[in-house]
């Protein structure tokens, strides 16, 4: 397979799905003649023309409100925003709009439409525009929210969310943009609900989204070093989410921590928690279960604070370790 960076995985998803159905269309801030403030879909003007590829105003609302506009009249439209931050002039679109109409007519209508947004700290971007926010629409039923972690479910996990007929909420962690990974040619589906362990262990079970993925898998080689043997899991959607791969690690390792660069209050480690403790895995669990998420500040600009705002390498290494030889 060709090895493909991230954000060339998700332009690659996007070209296949316009190719293969006229009905799919892309709309944003900047994502035509500039190609994406992290030029994703960069090229894609050129191949597919103003009419597929359209540049809004500075309007979040207004590509939140044609994306579900579109959707009802049998569009498939992909939105962008520029940074998950702004998704917040979004919400009355999408949360008394698109995630209820089709429960409101009685599945007479629906709004397959995916709103793709870059999350995330790490580029020194300041409070503005480095937020997680991921849970807030995890809360609202009718919406669908992804995050992947590599250029394979980044593509995958693109084009299941644009044959989904559902509102899907598309979560890019922008330090991953880069990131390289084996990509298939063509078209392939990730579910949307497929929860995966990414790595095997036998000590404690790690649970991780996003960016906190790779961190996972970094800590998991230095605590091997010692002996300890990590199970790294990714949910990769968090609605709907698959916690049965979850459930049979812990009762395996009787060990969880869950990590995630959101606050911890309200984040979606609380329902990974949840699952665990009302599951048959509670009664195998040998240590209480711990989440490591960001700290409950803004995220500042200063790089080295940014730094030691959400949960870094050493951070899971540290916790880890902790859990694995019962020093908690």
């Amino acid at each position: 397979m060709p090895e493909m960076t991230y954000a060339e995985a998700l332009r690659d998803g996007l070209r296949v799905a316009m190719q293969g159905d006229p009905s799919v269309f892309l709309i944003g801030e900047d994502i035509g003649v500039y190609g994406g403030a992290f030029g994703v879909t960069a090229g894609l003007l050129q191949e597919f023309g103003t009419e597929r590829v359209i540049d809004t105003p500075i309007s979040e609302a207004g590509i939140a409100g044609a994306c579900i506009g579109a959707a009802l009249t049998g569009m498939r439209p992909v939105g962008e925003i520029q940074f998950m931050d702004f998704v917040t002039l979004t919400m009355e679109q999408l949360v008394l709009q698109a995630a209820k109409v089709r429960f409101m007519f009685g599945g007479k209508a629906s709004v397959p439409m995916v709103l793709r947004m870059p999350g995330g700290s790490g580029t020194g971007a300041a409070a503005q525009h480095s937020e997680s926010l991921e849970n807030w629409f995890v809360h609202v039923p009718g919406l669908k929210v992804v995050m992947p972690s590599t250029p394979y479910d980044a593509k995958g996990l693109l084009l299941a969310a644009i044959d989904d007929n559902n509102p899907v909420i598309f979560v890019e962690h922008k330090l991953l943009y880069k990131t390289k990974g084996e990509v298939p040619e063509g078209a392939y589906r990730v579910p949307l609900s497929a929860t995966q362990v990414v790595r095997q262990g036998k000590h404690v079970t790690v649970v991780a989204t996003s960016i906190m993925v790779l961190r996972a898998l970094q800590a998991a080689d230095e605590l091997a070093k010692e002996g300890i043997e990590l199970e790294v899991i990714d949910p990769r959607t968090l609605k709907p989410f698959d916690d049965q791969p979850i459930i049979q690690s812990v009762k395996k390792t009787g060990r969880a921590l869950v990590v995630h660069e959101a606050v911890e209050i309200g984040g979606f480690g609380g329902e990974v928690v949840a699952r665990i403790a009302t599951s048959e895995a509670f009664d195998y669990l040998e240590a209480p279960i711990r989440r490591l998420a960001g700290l409950d500040i803004p995220i500042p600009y200063n790089r080295e604070m940014e730094h030691h705002t959400v949960p870094q390498v050493e951070s899971i290494v540290q916790e880890a370790r902790k859990l694995a030889r019962g020093e908690y």
